[in-house]
């Protein structure tokens, strides 16, 4: 079996139902269930005798111990962590906790289980870290795409923390041994996507007669990933990957945030029309930007491509019209994951950008 922290998330949870689509391999889940962290996002599987889901933190050293003696995974796919950017500028301190402290505990109670390992059982055993393309920076126009030999430039508190993160993982591997592997990915979007983020903001506030706040002049680039083909990615990092090696994972989708904005526009005009005729492009208002905002990402995938045989199967085009599909036929999801903390953060973070 293997075991999945942060299982509950947005990326975790694709992973965790994407895996049960793949393998009968048995799921052991751990996740906090912080504000992102959903048990509804698992649902389908409460009855699966594969897959068992356990609240609590990474950085519980007992319990993490408890469970590795318990159901002795062959891997550890560690998504666990805290992810939104504007959240980090706000309020620092759960990133460090959770990204760097909480890794640091995570990696502390592998190290020893693995230790415990027989010869055989050493050499097969992975510690998959989930990380992000912000711990490189921001490019120029011009400038070429990230590549797994980019030096670090983290800009943010959120990029800094699992710069620090990472940087732990390599350590880990090279100080102790330990079997790691770390992937680098792209901007992810799709299903059980929290409404914070870009896209199901966008599709939220449309339904809801609200703005659509635009940073700055819009032109911030990213590369955007499915995420299903970031899960298929990391099943394969997993399986084929080189210990101590990094991988990058992108979508090859470089947009600029207000063409994001536009085509989900278009797709809501064609899939649920606004009454008074009129495109959701009209409820666009530009805001101030954020802090600090990186200007452009981009991942070049070409080794994982390369070495491993992964490549996204979704085009943005595609992939793009499945999530606002999505989030049409799933509004009862959607309404249950606003609730007043989620109201609240939102009016904190977009009040006095006008």
């Amino acid at each position: 079996m293997i075991l999945v922290t942060g299982s509950a998330g947005f990326i975790g949870a694709n992973f965790v139902l994407d895996w049960f689509l793949q393998h009968d391999e048995a799921v052991v889940s751990l996740d906090k269930l912080t504000y992102a962290g959903n048990l509804e996002n698992l649902a389908s599987l409460k009855d699966d005798p594969r897959h068992v889901l356990v609240q609590g933190d990474i950085g519980d050293s007992a319990l993490l111990n408890k469970l590795l003696a318990l159901h002795r995974p062959r891997a550890i796919v560690n998504f666990a962590a805290e992810s939104h950017v504007d959240r980090s500028i706000h309020g620092p301190e759960d990133f460090i906790q959770t990204n760097i402290v909480g890794t640091f505990h995570l990696l502390e109670a592998v190290r020893a289980y693995w230790g415990g390992l027989t010869a055989q059982e050493k050499t097969d055993f992975r510690f998959l870290h989930v990380s992000t393309d912000e711990v490189y920076g921001s490019l120029s126009p011009s400038d070429p795409a990230f590549t797994e030999e980019h030096s670090y430039q983290p800009n943010s508190p959120y990029s800094a923390s699992k710069a620090a993160s990472d940087h732990l993982v390599r350590a880990y591997h090279h100080t102790y041994g330990l079997p790691v592997l770390t992937t680098n990915c792209s901007n992810n979007y799709g299903p059980y996507h929290f409404p914070e983020k870009l896209i199901p903001l966008l599709i939220v506030n449309s339904l809801a007669g609200k703005n659509l706040p635009v940073y700055g002049d819009g032109q911030q680039i990213r590369d955007w990933l499915y995420v299903t083909d970031h899960c298929a990615a990391i099943r394969c990092v997993l399986q084929k990957g080189r210990a101590g090696e990094t991988y990058n994972i992108g979508g090859w989708n470089e947009k600029a945030n207000l063409e994001i904005v536009h085509t989900v526009c278009a797709l809501l005009d064609e899939f649920r029309p606004r009454d008074d005729g009129l495109s959701y492009k009209s409820q666009i208002v530009f805001v101030a930007d954020r802090p600090g905002h990186d200007r452009r990402y981009a991942i070049d995938a070409s080794k994982i491509a390369r070495e491993l045989g992964w490549k996204p199967a979704e085009t943005f085009d595609s992939g793009i019209r499945k999530t606002v599909q999505w989030y049409l036929d799933n509004q009862g999801w959607v309404s249950n994951v606003q609730s007043g903390n989620y109201r609240q953060w939102v009016e904190k973070n977009y009040t006095g950008r006008s």
